[in-house]
Formats: structure tokens, C-alpha cells, sequence
């Protein structure tokens, strides 16, 4: 299934328009004095290889120069080896350079992009304190370029990576995600879209057990596999109604989505803040069309809390399920909130990376035998 196709009006052109270079330094400027920026990792790699390259090839160069020097009549034939040198380290450092460049005119085109629609931007924050299944993994986390808007409600797009260290090996995980607030906790909800599933399965970094998979009706089946936990079931219905499944099968069919306490993200493996105006329209559309049904959302109540907590009640109307017993309505309903066999899923080990890794290793081996 393609992506939903552009359909919301916003204003794109900060994202291409020509830049002023003086005011994209006086940005730059701006985000060094908030301690919020900082050169980015491809910019530190190149410049970290160049030096390493410097100070290895320079002497092996030279001594190859003097080394051709001494067997060659012609002095050019020494320079050679310092030439290619040469121009390998300068090369090296324009690209580095126009990286740099191009790091900071993204930045300030994103900060007035943010700007123009009503939002505000966030060039870094390390570690966010987000409940996401997605920002609990690894080390090294950070959120990059975020976009953020609060009406009708609060909505943050960012980009995300994290570090995964397994012995002396270590690998970089990116996500793009966006953020919702909502207005009450809710159970812990997974919706893994079949349309960007791999070959291997699910791309989400967290598995979870069969037993909590619920099927819902008519085609959504088709588009996630839904994940509740064990007791929910009901709650998963009220919430997921027939027109709830037709916005998230129309508008997020190629995003991951998790409803955790009072929070919805939406995630994909490509990148969210982007310059890219399809991708926003894209987006922003989704968004658009999700936030106008959760307001039924707020109205979700859980008895279970009654259960566990009999002296405490809220006078909101709202619970759609009977309560253990009898009372006048409206008069016990519970407070907001997600009992605890709720408020997260239960996780199972995935054995599929290790069996693909002792594939790949048992296929080495053989081919070394032959």
C-alpha cells in the first residue's frame, strides 16, 4: 500500500526557498548559545578520518616518495605519492566541509518551517523522556531536529537513534517517530503495520506474546496485527471503533503505532523531520485525521481501578463498561488511569536474529571447509 497521498495545506516553501547565509550562521549561533547543537555524527566521523588518514598516510607517503626519488631520475616521479595524498585529505575535507554546511542550512530551513506553520523547533535533546517502546533501548539515545506543535493538542515529530552494544560490536538504530499527547492514560496498545514488516517479520525492537494478539473486524487485519493485554479486550473494542480502523487504515497503514499511559506514537524506519514537503503533507494529514476521533478517547474509564482502589471514585461520566456493582450513575466512575496488568504489554525474547546470525555463521564456516 503507497502512502497516503498530500492533502493538507501548510506552508512549504521554508523548506526549499532560497537562505540567507548570514542569518543561517546567526541561527547556528543561536542554537550553540542554547547548548542544543552541536556538529553532527557524520560531520565528526569525516573529520576524525581525515586526521587518522593524515597521520597514517603522510609518513607512509613520504617514504614512498623518497623511496621513488631514489630509484627515478626525474624528481616529479616522488611527487606522486604526496599528490594523491594531497588530494585525497582536500577532498575529504570539502566534503566535510560542505556537510557541515548543509547540517546548519537544514537546521535554520526546519526552524522556519516550525515558524511559519505555528510550531516551534528543537535542534537536540538527549534522552528524551518519552514512554515509547523505541527510547528505553540502548545507550547513547538522542532526538534530533524536533517539530513541535500544541493545537489542538501536543504533536512532536522527531527523528531518533540509539546504540546497541553486543560484546566490542555495537550498532546505530534510527526511527522517525511522532508524538501525541492525549487526554487520559490508556492501556498499553500495539498496532504493527503489515506494510513495512520484512522478510523476517515485524521491524518493531520489541516482541510480545500471542496471547495478547486481538483480531478486530471486517479488513484491519489485513493492515496491523493488534497487540492488547491479556483482559483488554473489550477496552481495545471500545476504543478501536469500525470509523477509528478506517482513519488508521486510510492515513498511518505504513506506520507502527503504540498507545502507552497517555501518549501516541506513531513510527517509521525513515526520517520525519525532513525537507522533503511530501513527507510533511504526508504526515501532517495523518495526524490531522487521528486527532479529531480521540477526543472519544477521553471518556475511556477502568473499573479495574474501582477494584483496586474502592475508596477512590471521580464524578466524570464516562465509564463504558458496568461497574461490579451497583451504584447510581454517574455517581462511581473511576479517575483516569490504567489499572497495572494494563498499562504495559507483556514482551517475549525473539529468536529470529540469533537463528539468522548462526545461519550466516554456519554458511561461513562451510564455505571455509571447502
Amino acid at each position: 500500500m503507497t502512502a497516503p497521498q498530500p492533502s493538507v495545506a501548510f506552508d512549504a516553501r521554508p523548506l526549499t526557498e532560497p537562505v540567507d547565509a548570514r542569518a543561517v550562521s546567526a541561527f547556528a549561533a543561536e542554537l550553540r548559545a542554547r547548548g542544543s547543537s552541536g556538529a553532527s555524527a557524520s560531520t565528526v566521523i569525516a573529520v576524525v578520518a581525515l586526521v587518522i588518514a593524515g597521520m597514517v598516510f603522510i609518513p607512509v607517503a613520504s617514504t614512498i616518495a623518497l623511496a621513488m626519488s631514489a630509484s627515478s631520475r626525474s624528481p616529479w616521479i616522488a611527487a606522486i605519492p604526496l599528490a594523491v595524498l594531497a588530494a585525497i585529505l582536500i577532498g575529504g575535507g570539502v566534503l566535510a566541509w560542505f556537510g557541515y554546511r548543509g547540517a546548519r542550512e537544514r537546521r535554520y530551513r526546519l526552524n522556519r518551517f516550525a515558524q511559519a506553520n505555528g510550531m516551534s523547533y528543537e535542534a537536540k535533546v538527549a534522552d528524551p523522556p518519552l514512554p515509547g517502546m523505541i527510547f528505553s533501548i540502548g545507550g547513547g539515545r538522542v532526538a534530533k531536529d524536533l517539530v513541535r506543535g500544541t493545537a489542538p493538542r501536543f504533536v512532536e515529530f522527531g527523528n531518533y537513534q540509539y546504540t546497541v552494544k553486543s560484546g566490542k560490536n555495537s550498532t546505530t538504530y534510527t526511527w522517525g517517530y511522532v508524538a501525541v499527547k492525549l487526554d487520559v492514560p490508556l492501556p498499553n496498545i500495539v498496532l504493527d503495520a503489515e506494510g513495512n514488516n520484512s522478510v523476517f517479520g515485524s521491524n518493531l525492537p520489541a516482541s510480545f506474546h500471542k496471547e495478547q494478539r486481538l483480531s478486530l473486524e471486517g479488513d484491519f487485519d489485513r493492515y496491523f496485527t493488534l497487540y492488547c493485554p491479556a483482559g483488554y479486550e473489550r477496552d481495545a473494542l471500545y476504543l478501536f471503533t469500525p470509523d477509528i480502523m478506517a482513519r488508521f487504515i486510510d492515513n498511518a497503514a505504513q506506520l507502527d503505532v503504540e498507545i502507552v499511559d497517555d501518549w501516541l506514537f506513531l513510527y517509521t524506519k525513515r526520517q520525519v523531520t525532513t525537507l522533503d514537503s511530501a513527507t510533511w503533507a504526508w504526515l501532517f494529514g495523518a495526524v490531522g485525521a487521528l486527532i479529531t476521533k480521540f477526543d472519544q478517547w477521553a471518556r475511556w474509564r477502568d473499573e479495574r481501578l474501582l477494584l483496586e482502589n474502592p475508596g477512590v471514585a471521580a464524578s466524570a461520566p464516562g465509564t463504558h463498561q458496568a461497574l461490579p456493582f451497583a451504584a447510581p450513575a454517574g455517581m462511581l466512575t473511576p479517575p483516569p488511569g490504567v489499572a497495572a496488568q494494563g498499562r504495559r504489554l507483556k514482551r517475549r525474547f525473539t529468536w529470529v536474529p540469533i537463528v539468522v546470525m548462526a545461519a550466516f555463521g554456519m554458511l561461513w564456516f562451510w564455505m571455509q571447509l571447502r
